[in-house]
């Protein structure tokens, strides 16, 4: 079968199956296998579990742009 022999949706299909397969191919885990340092695994862990608790941790990104002088950044953040 050739391409122009395809409808619309079986097109569709074959470019999304083609673009999920270069993503999964580009961005495979280099790390996969190796073992995390148990504070650092400890400190995912906590932070994972305030995100699901509701609570997050960090600062705004307008408040780093304030922090920072980019006021127009800062100002468009908060709008």
């Amino acid at each position: 079968m050739q391409v122009k022999d395809l409808t619309t949706e079986e097109f569709k299909t074959l470019i999304r199956e083609t673009v999920l397969e270069v993503l999964a191919d580009s961005l495979d885990d280099p790390d996969i296998g190796l073992n995390l340092r148990p504070e650092i695994e400890q400190q995912l862990l906590a932070t994972q579990s305030r995100r699901a608790a509701g609570q997050h941790a960090g600062t705004s990104a307008a408040d780093v742009a304030a922090r920072y002088g980019m006021t127009g950044l800062s100002q468009r953040l908060t709008t």
